[in-house]
């Protein structure tokens, strides 16, 4: 899937972005059917982002045969994860992020593992592609990272509203060493992003939406030691690339995603706070 020069990019920036790699039909089919799943709706909940904006999402843990399944467990998808993180991957969680026009909140500088590790993940063998529904800009709220920060290794973290937040003397002194990019995307672009770089995005205060789908995979040689509120490993089972335009929407067809993570099944959150009462306590 992917050439030994996209694989060395990615080692060396920490993201790789990859332009078409879903045709307009399809990402079309997307966003046709997530404007109208009352469940992916009725699902979504959120996160305060300590800015005063709230970041609205929805979260599952496994993928099913719906369209959302069809883009997770595409081969296009699921290869590239495997040929960048050197072997076999499972389906971590998936996530609509929904950053709506002028209400569309904040994501704070966080890195992924740095609230994942807390789920029992022992290394940070996982990636994550996102798949822009939408066009993703500068004034709609696109992803910002720290080119090459994933070489920091994880960074504390805590809660900054409701959400992940990196330590911020850390992230600044980041920001003087690693380069700031705005990772602009076009509808049918994804970009892969390992768990440790430092990425952020900013409130949506444009007349777009910014929808974006995000596929998140472990390494099957990276099971969780413990349960989580994200999967275990369980066998993916891949789709050909032409899962998705063959894949009939009538409405009725949905078969949603099992395994919803909900605002009560969400520990991020009490992860962070019995973390630092444990650091106030010593």
């Amino acid at each position: 899937m992917l050439s030994s020069k996209q694989i060395e990019t990615y080692q060396k920036d920490g993201f790789l972005v990859l332009r078409n790699l879903f045709d307009t039909e399809e990402i079309d089919l997307l966003k046709k059917t997530a404007q109208t799943d009352r469940e992916l709706d009725k699902r979504s909940y959120g996160r305060a982002d300590g800015e005063g904006g709230t970041v609205r999402l929805s979260i599952w843990n496994h993928p099913g045969n719906n369209i959302y399944g069809m883009f997770s467990r595409n081969e296009r998808i699921v290869k590239a994860a495997e040929d960048l993180l050197g072997g076999e991957v499972y389906h971590y969680h998936s996530k609509m992020i929904l950053k709506d026009a002028k209400v569309g909140g904040a994501w704070t500088w966080h890195q992924d593992y740095g609230y994942w590790y807390n789920f029992g993940l022992l290394e940070p063998l996982l990636t994550s592609v996102t798949i822009a529904v939408d066009r993703a800009t500068r004034e709609n709220g696109c992803l910002q990272v720290l080119k090459g920060s994933h070489a920091m290794g994880r960074v504390d973290h805590s809660l900054t509203g409701d959400q992940a937040g990196a330590d911020m003397e850390r992230v600044n002194a980041a920001m003087e060493r690693f380069p700031l990019v705005y990772c602009e995307m076009e509808p049918g672009d994804a970009m892969f992003f390992d768990c440790n770089i430092l990425h952020r995005s900013d409130q949506n205060r444009s007349d777009f939406s910014r929808w974006s789908l995000i596929c998140c995979y472990n390494s099957a040689r990276n099971n969780p030691y413990k349960k989580g509120q994200h999967a275990s490993y369980t066998p993916l089972k891949i789709v050909n690339r032409e899962a998705i335009k063959n894949f009939k929407f009538d409405g009725s067809n949905q078969d949603n995603p099992v395994d919803w993570v909900s605002p009560d099944s969400d520990k991020t959150k009490e992860q962070l706070k019995t973390k630092e009462n444990k650091l106030e306590g010593e």
